[in-house]
């Protein structure tokens, strides 16, 4: 079977567990495996596959989560899970869907893929310490929307997946990981610490190929960007950002510098 195709099943998996497994053994794909980048495959029903619960609300109805408590503690690790779940599935869902891209494209989302599996599987387990488990609360599908919106092109999915959302979780790790300290669970900050440590090197991908795929359309990267943004309704970002891990991600500095912008304060005359 093409590579890609196998990929889609996984996607189509509903078993968060068998999901995980499937994910995590892309890893090891030898690299003699055939990945027939040319061939189209109809999407079918069920993307992507998920289980019975959590039930799915919007991003406003999902109730905000204190980390001083057990229960608070369990339900804000399964907003993180959650992310984590969804983003083993967008990896995925990169990999069959877009067809015509070099070998080195698929198999580093399948590497991400994989990365993104051991998060969710470090969380679930951390999780289950607190008596809980993947689907006991309530979550919002934030990251999936923005996935169907660019489903029709690659250079936006990789634009405002990657780059974007994703690269939300690098602002965002820190102050939950002293969140988490400060709560006494060390080994939730722990957690946070690899995922950050890995999400670098998944947004720095979608950099790469963001640029490549720039280049072989004769765009300009920064301008593009912007445009993207309007065209798919991608959320504007907001401070505090984390620049030393989006630099190292491989963002400019002239992207930088404009989110140095963005950050400062507003001076009223």
């Amino acid at each position: 079977m093409n590579a890609r195709r196998a990929v889609l099943l996984a996607l189509c998996e509903t078993d968060p567990g068998t999901k995980v497994a499937a994910a995590r053994a892309f890893a090891s794909l030898d690299s003699a495996v055939a990945i027939d980048p040319d061939e189209v495959i109809d999407e079918p029903p069920g993307v992507p596959g998920r289980p019975a619960t959590p039930r799915l609300l919007e991003a406003l109805q999902v109730p905000s989560r204190s980390a001083f408590t057990t229960e608070g503690r369990a339900a804000l690790l399964h907003a993180i899970a959650h992310i984590e779940f969804n983003a083993i599935n967008l990896a995925l869902d990169v990999v069959w869907r877009f067809a015509g891209m070099p070998a080195e494209f698929y198999r580093d989302w399948l590497r991400v893929a994989a990365e993104e599996a051991l998060h969710f599987d470090l969380l679930r387990t951390h999780l289950r310490t607190l008596g809980h488990d993947y689907g006991d609360f309530d979550a919002h599908d934030g990251l999936w929307t923005m996935a169907e919106r660019t489903a029709a092109d690659v250079l936006a999915r990789i634009a405002l997946v990657p780059r974007t959302l994703e690269a939300r979780g690098l602002d965002a790790t820190p102050p939950l990981q002293a969140k988490f300290i400060k709560a006494g669970d060390l080994r939730a900050a722990g957690i946070l610490g690899v995922i950050l440590r890995d999400e670098i090197g998944h947004v720095a991908i979608g950099n790469h190929w963001y640029r490549w795929l720039c280049s072989q359309r004769g765009l300009d990267p920064e301008t593009l960007y912007d445009e993207l943004v309007v065209t798919h309704q991608a959320p504007r970002l907001r401070a505090p950002f984390n620049f030393e891990a989006r630099r190292a991600a491989g963002f400019s500095q002239a992207e930088l510098d404009a989110l140095a912008v963005a950050a400062a304060p507003r001076v009223t005359p």
